[in-house]
């Protein structure tokens, strides 16, 4: 929800860049928007697109073969066949893959117990990319495999540190696009600009059903026709700061269309992470989560060791209400209609 008002003019928010963008492959979108690049572009344009935007595309990261294999190992882990999944029953070999795979729409940490995950965590462009905008030193913590099939809601404005804490404002998401994500079927938007405030805008509940169960950032400077749609074919990887709202909207699609993508989140390792409880007589200033994975350089706390704490866990997507994820606060419009009617 924004502070800008109907009265605000509309601006165009993109600092274009200077400078070898690459060889382009792809068709789709016809038109080259700024901050389409591919791996052989000018890393020096690629990081004065990022830090004055907070966004880049990678075009082409990651080739047909191996995005065929993200799909497949989707699939099988939708199934059940790499693990248990808290309140998925493993899924019965009669039911089609189109049946289970509608059930969710977001799984947390695929890489713990998939080979092809784990993989696309180093994938070569993608930490080449990751040197560029956050430095040589560089560090994973999280994975979160987005299936989002015809009729799943988006996620409203938000900004990822509001989940991730950093020091330095290094997060950066990777959202590895594993179909062609257009604005039909729930493409990211991002407000270009946006991150450079280095404010995380307070959160609240939307009751929004177009809206999975987490809360949206309000009361900050802009509005939704700022925003830019960021369609991408499958390979492609758009990265964005941790500070950089953004937000994706339902998939409209046919029945049978799927917004698959996998997404990670980097920092730096200089940078110390706060998240989740600090141990018994840690303080929070001193506290370093220790669950990540080095993807590039050197750790410079490497002496205090690695943890292996996250299980794989499925999102809510508000379908059957917000209860494991904001409790009875966080009802819908509709439901709080009801409960109105069932007063009178």
């Amino acid at each position: 929800m924004s502070s800008a008002t109907t009265d605000t003019p509309i601006r165009d928010l993109v600092v274009p860049h200077n400078g070898f963008a690459g060889n382009r492959i792809n068709q789709f979108p016809t038109k080259r928007p700024p901050g389409y690049f591919t791996p052989d572009a000018d890393p020096v344009a690629v990081k004065e697109f990022y830090e004055a935007n907070g966004f880049i595309v990678l075009e082409n990261a990651f080739n047909e073969a191996e995005i065929e294999a993200l799909k497949l190992e989707t699939t099988q882990i939708c199934r059940g066949e790499r693990g248990e999944l808290p309140d998925h029953p493993k899924a019965d070999p009669s039911e089609t893959d189109d049946d289970v795979l509608r059930r969710f729409l977001c799984i947390h940490f695929p890489h713990k117990y998939s080979e092809p995950m784990l993989r696309a965590i180093h994938n070569k462009p993608t930490i080449d990319a990751l040197k560029t905008v956050i430095g040589p030193n560089v560090k994973c913590m999280q994975s979160m495999l987005f299936i989002k099939s015809s009729g799943k809601p988006g996620q409203a404005w938000h900004q990822d540190e509001d989940y991730i804490p950093t020091r330095d404002r290094s997060l950066t998401g990777s959202w590895i696009s594993m179909d062609r994500a257009t604005q039909n079927n729930g493409c990211l938007w991002v407000i270009p600009g946006s991150h450079k405030h280095g404010i995380i805008w307070d959160q609240e509940w939307h009751a929004d059903r177009r809206f999975d169960c987490a809360e949206q950032s309000v009361d900050f400077p802009y509005r939704d026709e700022e925003s830019i749609p960021v369609e991408v074919e499958p390979g492609s990887v758009v990265f964005f700061n941790g500070y950089l709202l953004h937000r994706s909207l339902p998939n409209k699609a046919p029945e049978g269309t799927y917004r698959r993508a996998l997404v990670n989140h980097y920092m730096s390792c200089e940078s110390r992470l706060h998240w989740g409880t600090p141990p018994e007589g840690v303080s929070v200033s001193r506290f370093d989560y220790r669950d990540i994975i080095v993807v590039a350089g050197k750790d410079p706390m490497a002496h205090k060791g690695y943890e292996d704490i996250q299980k794989p866990s499925v999102r809510p997507s508000g379908e059957g209400g917000c209860d494991k994820w904001g409790g009875k606060t966080r009802q819908y419009q509709d439901e709080l209609d009801s409960i109105e009617k069932t007063k009178v």
